[in-house]
């Protein structure tokens, strides 16, 4: 008979929202639960909800949660005789289980042996190969010589794809159009993979065209049993990222399951796979699918497979891991309704889906809805860990149910504070494309602009004329609390000009109150005319503007504001005491700044390197991603401010450029190389 192992006290070696969900289903089960956390998040909600928490180092992954020693310790100081991995960090590090195994602790996943074949993907596909599973053609030798793996995709023929071996999360992966291109992109996604994974590893494959991306939930356990939760469809992704996951997948039919779930279910059982796993797939038009990799352990999306079958899949895991067998067999699994789930991401869409972090000053989660998160209004979102922040996830009778639900959930969420993808995600959900059920992992890149442009006019005329309202009239500085005031009545006889930026862009208004509560407001020649129904109080108002009354979420800290109108977050700034221009941030003016909070990884240039316009000259990673930034001018490195490894903030000052046709004064004693 397998061997039992039981355990009382589980380790969840993550953080966040992952962390908190394995801990809800842990207590349910009765387990004392262990919560790690690194300085950073010391106050996080992982930690509070936990029975006993420990630190286990400074912020950066790679000094706490990358830290398999630290967290073998904290589980022999606290009792733990279990560890749960979540996903990400160290969930599908064969030496991490391999060390959890010496150490005596259940570790709540599939054997290192298993974790090993699979977590390599050029070895993984081989072992499939061998399996008689579909895959990609593509190159996963040994040679990672950059002549050989040029070579290799020419072979292959373009487009291609650079994969890192050791990846995940879109980390590590190009698509080459062209062989021109293959050189700086390898080097890219090598550096990246090396920072990400200590791996710089890669394979190759060809790159199939807009294909549905398709994956397969299997479950195993010790007792021989395996069984398939059935597809999860993946397609909606940036940056090779999925931001959207539904199950079942609009284009997989009864009889192509049958085939993908066997095909699953034969490769887990050809590696002697435990535990939870995914089987990653790419389908094509014609209805074939081509294996991908294997992911050994829970994935982000796995709400929605628990939503159709209505199983909990973190449970079956605990139950698998204590040796007991499967809560089902295969003809008792059950599939009903559509669910969908959203990303919910801290990042600007319309700047390169670029990371972002500061304080979420409002936090609202929709009613009736599952969210998984770890959020609380006033809380700070670190620079150091992904940038997904919560997952919305709705299920309908149909499809259509579920979208139309969803899209109202992300509607009614308040997330105020710092730039996110919410009004994004909502454009996809109802982009009739999605509605259709025709997204391909193309979608975003097709219809990009579409995806980033506000379409509705109207709405957004009442969400500036608010804004401008609340900067004036929240405004610190105006005696009497701004135009509502008594000790604002000069406002009945003279309008006030403001100078200020809404989603990004400058504007000019003037605005003047004519009665009580009415004001009357001029841009660009045009006048409307803002009824407020009372003085806006604990970050709520209500207001008429062209017939249409409406109620507004708003946070103000300085003369920065957010609202949240009619199911979308906007920001604006009052400039009206700056200088009328003011430096930006892409090295136009030969500075070039860190655009977002985040450690330098390169730098390759120094004090008297020759630099042309656009040309990389600094790196920085940030949430996971690395981001490079270009020279805005031509020219000669005058000032080096930084050195790789260093943190910045946004906005630092990293590099001076002289412009070419200026005179260079280069320093005696300046920052070379790093």
């Amino acid at each position: 008979m397998p061997q039992a192992t039981p355990f009382h006290t589980l380790l969840v070696a993550n953080r966040g929202e992952i962390a908190l969900r394995v801990m809800r289903t842990a207590r349910a089960m009765g387990y004392r639960t262990v919560a790690v956390h690194s300085s950073a998040d010391a106050r996080a909600a992982h930690v509070l909800a936990a029975d006993q928490a420990v630190c286990i180092g400074a912020p950066l992954p790679a000094q706490s949660y990358l830290c398999a020693d630290r967290i073998i310790e904290a589980a022999r100081a606290t009792g733990a005789d279990a560890v749960h991995p979540g996903y990400g960090f160290l969930a599908e590090n064969a030496d991490f289980a391999k060390a959890c195994r010496a150490a005596g602790l259940v570790f709540v996943g599939p054997s290192p042996e298993a974790m090993r074949a699979m977590g390599d993907k050029a070895g993984a596909k081989r072992l499939m190969m061998e399996a008689g599973v579909p895959c990609i053609p593509g190159y996963q030798g040994e040679d990672q010589s950059q002549p050989r793996l040029a070579a290799e995709a020419q072979r292959i023929g373009y487009p291609v794809m650079i994969k890192a071996t050791a990846g995940g999360g879109g980390r590590g992966m190009r698509l080459v159009a062209q062989a021109a291109q293959f050189a700086e992109a390898l080097a890219s996604a090598q550096s990246e993979a090396l920072h990400a994974f200590g791996d710089a590893t890669v394979i190759l494959e060809q790159a199939i065209a807009s294909p549905r991306h398709v994956e397969i939930q299997v479950f195993a356990d010790r007792h021989g049993n395996v069984v398939h939760l059935g597809e999860r469809d993946c397609s909606v992704q940036r940056r090779h990222q999925k931001l959207i996951e539904e199950a079942p997948s609009p284009a997989v039919d009864a009889a192509l399951r049958e085939r993908m779930g066997a095909t699953a279910v034969a490769a887990a059982r050809a590696i002697g796979y435990e535990g939870a796993g995914t089987l990653e797939f790419l389908l094509d038009a014609q209805g074939g699918f081509f294996f991908m990799e294997m992911n050994t352990r829970l994935q982000v999306e796995h709400p929605v497979t628990e939503a159709v079958t209505g199983l909990d899949l973190v449970e079956w895991q605990l139950r698998v891991a204590a040796g007991e067998p499967l809560p089902a067999a295969q003809d008792a699994i059950r599939f009903a309704g559509h669910a969908i789930e959203v990303r919910l991401c801290a990042e600007d869409p319309a700047s390169g889906f670029m990371p972002q972090s500061g304080t979420l000053h409002r936090w609202e989660p929709p009613p009736g809805v599952r969210v998984e998160h770890g959020l609380a209004s006033g809380m700070e979102v670190p620079p150091y860990y992904d940038s997904m922040i919560a997952k919305i996830i709705v299920h309908g009778a149909t499809r259509d149910e579920a979208a139309r639900r969803l899209r109202r959930a992300l509607g009614d969420l308040v997330a105020l504070g710092l730039a996110t993808n919410q009004a994004f995600l909502s454009r996809c959900l109802g982009h009739r494309q999605f509605l259709a059920g025709g997204a391909t992992t193309a979608f975003i890149a097709e219809q990009g602009q579409a995806l980033l442009q506000e379409d509705d006019e109207a709405r957004l005329a009442r969400a500036r004329a608010v804004a401008c309202w609340l900067l004036l009239e929240t405004a610190s500085t105006m005696p009497g609390g701004g135009l509502m005031g008594d000790a604002a009545g000069l406002a009945h006889r003279h309008p006030v000009a403001m100078r200020w930026v809404f989603d990004g862009q400058a504007r000019r208004t003037r605005i003047r109150r004519t009665a009580p509560c009415l004001f009357e407001m001029q841009e660009d020649g045009a006048v409307s005319l803002l009824r407020v129904e009372d003085a806006p109080a604990r970050g709520h108002a209500r207001f008429t503007l062209n017939d249409v009354t409406e109620a507004v979420a708003w946070e103000r800290e300085g003369n920065h504001l957010w609202l949240h109108l009619d199911g979308a977050p906007h920001a604006a700034e009052d400039r009206s005491h700056e200088p009328a221009m003011r430096a930006g941030t892409a090295g136009g003016d030969g500075k070039v700044r860190a655009s977002l909070t985040g450690r330098v990884v390169a730098l390759p240039v120094a004090v008297g390197d020759t630099v042309q316009a656009g040309q990389s000259v600094l790196v920085v990673e940030a949430m996971k991603m690395e981001h490079v930034h270009a020279a805005g001018v031509g020219g000669v490195v005058a000032a080096v401010h930084a050195a790789v490894g260093e943190q910045l903030g946004a906005g630092r000052l990293v590099l001076e450029i002289t412009a070419a046709a200026e005179p260079v004064q280069v320093p005696v004693e300046q920052g070379g190389r790093s």
